[in-house]
This record gives C-alpha cells, sequence and structure tokens, in this order.
C-alpha cells in the first residue's frame, strides 16, 4: 500500500512505483486521503484536518485492513509505503501502539518523511522492520532527524541517505527548482526534483528490501 504525499496523487512519480511493484508480484493499493474528501493539495496549509498522525493513519489502517481480506491478498501482512506526507504517515503508523491490530503490517517504507515528531519521540518504536530513503540535500524534510531516529534503531531501521538529491528526488523527469509555499521550512520555499542516480537506485533497491 502506497500513501501519497501533501500534494495528493502524483500519477508520475507514484504510478511508477505501483507499476514496478506489480510487475514484481505485489497487489498495490494507492488510497487517497484527501479527494476522498474533497480536499486539494495541502502543501501549503500550515493548520490541516487531515494530518499523517490523525486521520491519515487511520486511513492507512482502514485500508490496510480491507486490501489484507481481498481474495488473492498474499498472507503475512501488508508493506507499507509513503511519500513525504506520506512517509510521515508511514512513521505514524509504525509506531508500536496498543490500537495496531497485531500482524497487519510486515514492512514500512519511507521516502523523504519529516522524521522530527518521531525523532523527539523517545517512546516511539517500529512495529516492523523500516526503511528510510532521503536525498541528503533535502531541505523540506532535512535527512538529519532521520539519520538520529535510525541510529536509535540499527537493527529495525534501513537508512539510505544520496548526497546532492532533493525532495521528490524519484519523481521521473522533474528538472530540480525552487518550490514556493512549503510549509513547515524556515523559508516557505524548498529544492524538489529529479536526481537520477537516486532514483534508479531507490527503485532497484527499496523491491529487493521488500522481499
Amino acid at each position: 500500500m502506497a500513501l501519497h504525499g501533501c500534494g495528493g496523487p502524483f500519477p508520475s512519480r507514484d504510478g511508477q512505483w505501483a507499476v514496478l511493484l506489480a510487475k514484481v508480484g505485489h497487489a498495490v493499493l494507492l488510497p487517497d486521503s484527501f479527494g476522498s474528501r474533497g480536499l486539494g493539495s495541502q502543501c501549503a496549509t500550515k493548520e490541516r484536518e487531515v494530518t499523517p498522525a490523525g486521520l491519515r493513519r487511520d486511513d492507512a489502517i482502514d485500508a490496510a485492513q480491507w486490501l489484507a481480506a481481498r481474495p488473492g491478498t498474499a498472507p503475512g501482512g501488508v508493506a507499507l509505503i509513503g511519500w513525504s506526507n506520506g512517509g510521515s504517515t508511514v512513521l505514524a503508523t509504525a509506531r508500536v501502539a496498543p490500537d495496531m491490530p497485531p500482524g497487519l503490517f510486515r514492512r514500512f517504507a519511507a521516502l523523504y518523511p519529516g522524521c522530527p515528531s518521531a525523532d523527539d519521540d523517545l517512546s516511539w518504536k517500529p512495529s516492523a522492520p523500516m526503511m528510510i530513503l532521503m536525498g541528503e540535500d533535502d531541505d523540506w524534510t532535512p535527512a538529519l532527524p532521520c539519520h538520529d531516529l535510525a541510529a536509535r534503531f540499527p537493527n529495525e531501521i534501513t537508512f539510505v541517505a544520496y548526497p546532492g538529491a532533493y525532495h521528490d528526488f524519484d519523481a521521473p523527469n522533474r528538472p530540480v527548482r525552487v518550490r514556493s509555499g512549503a510549509v513547515y521550512t524556515a523559508t516557505g520555499t524548498a529544492h524538489v526534483g529529479t536526481n537520477e542516480p537516486a532514483r534508479q537506485d531507490a527503485l532497484a533497491c527499496l523491491p529487493k528490501w521488500l522481499e
């Protein structure tokens, strides 16, 4: 199951992953937490009603239960993947918590999530193996808090940081640009765009790790 970022569904980025994973045998579900509620992009919205630790986490759990119950879904738990805001939702969902149905998720993968909330929470612990993929130069969701979080759980979290890569490094054919309206940044702006070596490495290593 794959969770979109703050802009909502991003077909060229998210779709490439869905096709890749389907080709190697995964059923892939891409729930839309924003459009289903009549919302557009939330990237420039600071006060959000749909947050990673709130409704998006609920969506992830409910959708995973639905997917796990479908005929033909392999047993053993759902792998949860997310980008940016969806990656932050992965972190919120992965946290060991009493309301999590046991065995629902088997693996978690977050691409350029916001890690400060999990890193600052000393009670946070992943409930299954996790991979975090970041651009080292990301100035929207900086890599350092994710690096620190992964360092606390060296046996549970696989951390990959790509030198020279920014936010959305895995989006195909997106020249790097400065995006405005990036809330939760110091200046309201952030670099976004493709880093082809990082993109190719992520497309190769994440499916292998899921297996």
